[in-house]
């Protein structure tokens, strides 16, 4: 393996990947283990999600549900559109989205866990839903056309990619102009440590890939989006099932709404 330098850290790339996989392929196929932070119907509710989103969903598509706060907070998607759920997971939030966009719209689900792509796409089958899809992939290079979408989601995962400005760089590319950006993730309210940053549990535990607000919004302006807003949410990590060490840094979630 070869040693990638990310964020002025010598990270190894193919460890940390092969790490956040493992962890998610547990998600996928163990949600009831219990984990650092919370998952399924315990989560949608923390983080606002309605009933009758969660009541069209097949059970399968709810129990690996993990996020760190609600993208359609930010505003329902409309009919006939193009979105982009960029970390898919178990495909929840594409699926709501294959809801709210109906048969003239289109959803494109794109994770780098095959796990998690293979069970979006039963649970996709199990919904009946029609008008999406689940692709393995990186965001750092999202294998979608360019400027094919309006719409990006994303819930909790950006923290997760070590090259930021390559995942918001290809989030912009795929954009329509005018597109939006409506992705929730965490904060951090106490910068992590440099020699911390390189601990992997603390990666796959949503912490030291996180950022300040100011600088999360500095990388989303530097990748060419508009109209940013960084909104405060919720703690979604206390009383987790597995111990966390996001207290410590002032982790919440947040909400981002921006444009292309």
């Amino acid at each position: 393996m070869s040693k990638t330098v990310i964020q002025g850290l010598d990270v190894d790339l193919d460890e940390l990947r092969a790490s956040i996989r493992e962890e998610y392929s547990v998600v996928a196929n163990n949600p009831e283990r219990g984990f650092h932070f919370h998952t399924g119907r315990k989560l949608a509710g923390i983080i606002g999600y309605r009933d009758e989103w969660l009541d069209m969903l097949p059970p399968g598509a709810i129990e690996s549900m993990a996020g760190t706060g609600n993208p359609f907070s930010l505003g329902e998607l409309k009919p006939g559109e193009h979105v982009v759920d960029c970390g898919s997971g178990s495909g929840t939030d594409s699926l709501i989205a294959a809801y709210m966009v109906g048969p003239d719209g289109h959803v494109i689900g794109v994770d780098m866990t095959s796990e998690m792509v293979a069970k979006a796409g039963c649970n996709a089958l199990a919904s009946g839903v029609t008008n999406v899809e689940f692709r393995e992939g990186y965001l750092e290079s999202l294998p979608v056309e360019d400027e094919w979408a309006n719409a990006i989601i994303s819930n909790g995962v950006l923290n997760l990619v070590p090259d930021k400005e390559a995942a918001l760089l290809e989030m912009f590319r795929v954009l329509k102009p005018g597109g939006r950006l409506q992705i929730a993730d965490i904060a951090l309210q106490k910068p992590v440590p440099k020699d911390a940053r390189s601990d992997v549990t603390l990666w796959t535990g949503c912490i030291a890939g996180g950022l300040l607000k100011a600088q999360l919004e500095r990388k989303i302006a530097a990748a060419g989006f508009k109209n940013i807003e960084v909104i405060w949410g919720k703690d979604v990590f206390s009383g987790a099932p597995q111990h966390s060490d996001a207290a410590e840094f002032g982790t919440l979630g947040v909400t981002i709404r921006a444009s292309k």
